[in-house]
């Protein structure tokens, strides 16, 4: 009998969780139906603030894929003095490809290094010297997280204490300048992807509160009748949900439009570059645009029911 009355009050809870989530469900998609111009003028502004952080996502995106192209191309070389012999040296290079950062060691012969000369200059080092005057090297090649200045001049002192007699080369004002520029358009990126962020979140919650507003009779009887926080709350943040949604999705089927068609059609070396970035923002534009919704209906619920709570 006792496992009769509780297995009732279980299916009872239950169905009662079910009729509450359904309601929550219904009013959030016809608390947009009800207020469709504000609706509307939100998920316009949405829909423009996302594309151009998209627009802007991608572009960062790239340039960083540049970045690190540019990285991975940076190559230091390691001059061996006289004294080092043809094994020695090959040793040294196997030694030093085995340093932290090192991609690839390449030893670079005296006689490899003339006919580097001849190829580059179109004559023959040891005809017109009648000897070989250039000396053995190793070129580095690094991983393009490795490739900063901090890196190679802890790679450097490794190197001078591997072997003492070398002549280290690399451009170091180039590199730093690299770095420069990167930390630069970061801040720039990131400053920007925030502001454009807050702002998406502000609109959305301002709507959001708009629509409580109008709707204040209607949430203080819910309150009056015993209804919870997160009943009255939640339609609001579906409907804030749905909005970004949608702006989201607008906004990532303009810039595919953008990329993969007019960029494609009258710009393919733009499109080569930009692509793989822009095959990421799509899905982040609706994710980006879904968690805007929610933080910006979120934000305004929950001061809209602290306001009220202390009437």
């Amino acid at each position: 009998m006792f496992c009769c009355f509780f297995g009732c009050e279980a299916v009872i809870n239950a169905k009662e969780a079910v009729m509450s989530l359904l309601f929550v469900v219904k009013e959030g998609f016809s608390s947009i139906g009800r207020a469709k111009l504000p609706a509307a003028i939100t998920v316009t502004i949405s829909f423009f603030a996302l594309v151009l952080l998209g627009l802007f996502s991608t572009v960062s995106l790239s340039f960083f894929d540049v970045i690190q192209e540019i990285r991975s191309r940076v190559e230091l070389e390691v001059f061996l003095g006289e004294s080092v012999t043809e094994p020695d040296a090959m040793n040294i290079a196997a030694r030093i490809e085995k340093l932290e950062g090192v991609r690839e060691a390449i030893y670079v012969s005296k006689d490899a290094a003339a006919k580097s000369f001849t190829r580059d200059f179109g004559e023959d080092v040891v005809k017109i010297l009648g000897s070989n005057p250039l000396p053995r090297s190793i070129k580095l090649k690094f991983l393009p997280d490795y490739a900063r200045p901090e890196h190679i001049e802890r790679m450097v002192s490794a190197i001078r204490a591997l072997t003492p007699d070398v002549d280290i080369r690399y451009n170091q004002s180039f590199l730093g300048q690299i770095e420069e520029n990167a930390r630069l358009f970061t801040m720039l990126t990131g400053g920007i992807g925030l502001l454009i962020s807050v702002a998406t979140i502000v609109l959305i919650g301002y709507t959001i509160r708009l629509a409580m507003y109008s709707r204040k009779e209607k949430i203080r009887t819910m309150r009056l009748v015993g209804a919870t926080g997160w009943l009255i709350g939640a339609p609001y943040i579906i409907e804030g949900a749905v909005q970004g949604l949608l702006a989201g999705g607008l906004a990532a089927g303009t810039i595919f439009l953008l990329f993969d068609q007019l960029l494609l059609t009258y710009e393919p070396d733009v499109y080569r570059v930009l692509q793989p970035s822009a095959l990421m923002i799509y899905p982040g534009m609706v994710l980006l645009g879904l968690a805007l919704g929610i933080l910006g209906s979120a934000f305004s619920v929950r001061k809209y029911l602290r306001m009220a709570s202390k009437r």
